[in-house]
């Protein structure tokens, strides 16, 4: 296979230096005691059990405790406050009952858990969490990671967020961290400490800005943190420059500001009063609480300030007055129990911090797409999924006339004649392949034409094979008992605004395609897959 000579030629800078150091922490050596993933449903959490278990040293670290759960919540879901609570109660069961592991001795004797979420529909990444069965955590990046031995497959995002994160492990001994599991951050600022105080957040710290900076940086448009000379913070929501200084009035001089990242860590003392605090709606299955309105917000606003923002939240002010009674309550017990730490902190990941997203199908097409440059970033990014600097090549089978230009990336691939560019190719199986500006992802065809496409878990045994309009999407779905479905789409489609819409050329709507899946064996249904790239290729002789 015939490919690009070497790219960069100039030395990293400083800073790009320091971020590739970052980005050489990540590589699953350290990470969290246990691992505790809330999946939405019992078929995820098998699978999820069984695969973050055989790539423990890849993901997770080696040796971790794996446990996985679902949330079977009433209504809407618990939120991602309580369904942290109710995540962590589930574990400590599910840990207990299966192997006599104690995740509240484990956080007692300075361990770690790390929880992550994953429940949602994935609406805006559509057609693509429809291909693999509503497990929107499962969808695959180009990195190569071994299941079995002798067996390779994708890295997933959630494994991917998994190892990125379990760099914070070391730094929190004796905590609860929670996790977001759609996007990977490097911080810029390096993998700061937690412990100062009882619950800390992520946040692109930053100095205070006057008016005029704060609308340059549409700061108006995050939830942010605030810091105080005495190291406190306190969280608001999208507001003004104007708003945020009449909400923080008491607060005292705000010394750093930034946006959230929503992921947080709790000491093993706070998640137990939390867990004491909210028993009732924990055993009821009640009530659904977030951690920034429910928990940050009235932990560090005053009252007033509180209740004005919540009315705007369609809550009334009773209600949002009575809530942060009891969160001002829990905090004077808390701190009267536990008086070593301060409440609420930041811990900072620094403003220029590279923020890898695959939650919207444009961001997965662009941060995919970024491991083809030529920017310190895209080395970054390629260091992270262990994609090779020079030869951007992984167990590839191809002919020696098959060009592979202008950064494509080929992975456990095999093609006998064509050309690939600016395209990335993990697990792709044809005769010939003609790709400009592609991501192909676990694809079998005996021919590819296309430009600027995603195909995605796609199987085509017909003679002519697959030639694609300019900016296609195409997916495959695979449940048992049904016919293969096949999905189509574009790449500047966002799937959220036409989730319920029946797109011509698809026999179902996405959503309609997301209940069809609904009470569908994730395990059985990727074996399902697997048959048929296997059937194909035997049909095709590729």
């Amino acid at each position: 296979m015939a490919s690009d000579p070497k790219r960069r030629k100039v030395s990293l800078t400083p800073e790009g230096d320091a971020m590739a150091r970052t980005v050489r922490e990540m590589d699953a050596t350290s990470g969290f005691d246990v691992v505790v993933v809330c999946t939405s449903n019992v078929s995820q959490e098998a699978y999820w059990q069984e695969r973050l278990t055989a790539t423990r040293g890849q993901a997770a670290k080696a040796g971790a405790v794996i446990v996985a759960v679902h949330e079977d919540w009433q209504g809407d879901g618990a939120g991602n406050g309580l369904g942290t609570l109710y995540a962590y109660t589930k574990a400590r069961a599910k840990a207990k009952e299966a192997s006599g592991i104690d995740l509240d001795a484990i956080l007692a004797g300075g361990g770690t858990v790390g929880v992550y979420h994953t429940a949602g529909k994935g609406t805006r990444l559509a057609p693509l969490p429809g291909a693999e069965n509503n497990n929107k955590p499962g969808v695959k990046l180009p990195s190569l990671v071994q299941i079995a031995p002798g067996v390779h497959a994708e890295l997933t995002i959630l494994e991917a967020v998994v190892r990125q994160t379990g760099c914070y492990a070391p730094k929190r001994e004796g905590r609860c961290s929670v996790f977001w599991g759609d996007q990977i951050f490097v911080p810029s600022a390096g993998h700061a400490e937690s412990g100062a105080h009882h619950a800390d957040i992520l946040a692109q710290m930053g100095p205070m800005p006057d008016e005029q900076v704060w609308v340059a940086k549409g700061l108006d448009k995050y939830g942010l943190i605030t810091v105080n000379e005495q190291n406190e913070a306190a969280q608001v929501e999208k507001v003004s420059y104007e708003t945020a200084m009449r909400l923080l009035k008491g607060f005292g001089t705000v010394t750093s500001v930034g946006p959230s990242l929503g992921s947080f860590s709790l000491s093993n003392e706070m998640l137990t009063e939390l867990l004491c605090e909210f028993a009732d709606e924990l055993d009821g299955k009640q009530s659904k609480m977030d951690s920034d309105p429910h928990f940050w917000m009235p932990l560090t606003l005053d009252k007033n300030s509180y209740v004005s923002v919540m009315v705007t939240k369609d809550e009334t002010a009773e209600v949002a007055g009575a809530h942060h009674d009891r969160m001002q309550k829990f905090k004077t017990g808390l701190l009267g129990k536990h008086p070593s730490k301060g409440v609420f902190g930041a811990v900072n990941v620094g403003e220029s911090c590279y923020w890898w997203d695959y939650g919207q199908l444009g961001l997965y097409k662009k941060n995919n797409e970024l491991a083809m440059g030529d920017s310190e970033e895209a080395e970054a990014l390629r260091a992270y999924l262990k994609i090779p600097e020079e030869s951007r090549k992984v167990g590839c089978q191809c002919e020696s006339d098959v060009a592979m230009t202008d950064g494509s990336v080929c992975l456990a691939s095999k093609f006998k004649s064509g050309s690939l560019k600016r395209t990335i190719a993990s697990h792709v199986t044809c005769d010939q392949i003609d790709t400009n500006g592609c991501i192909l992802i676990n694809v079998t065809a005996k021919k590819i034409k296309a430009t600027n496409c995603i195909v995605y878990n796609v199987v085509d045994d017909s003679e002519d094979g697959l030639v694609l309009a300019d900016g296609a999407v195409m997916t495959n779905v695979f449940m048992p008992g049904s016919e293969k479905l096949v999905q189509n789409s574009s790449t500047t489609t966002d799937g959220g605004k036409v989730f319920k819409v029946k797109m011509t050329g698809n026999p179902f709507s996405f959503a309609e395609v997301y209940k069809m899946n609904g009470g569908t064996d994730v395990t059985a249904a990727y074996a399902l897959g697997a048959a048929a790239h296997a059937a194909a290729k035997e049909k095709l002789g590729l």
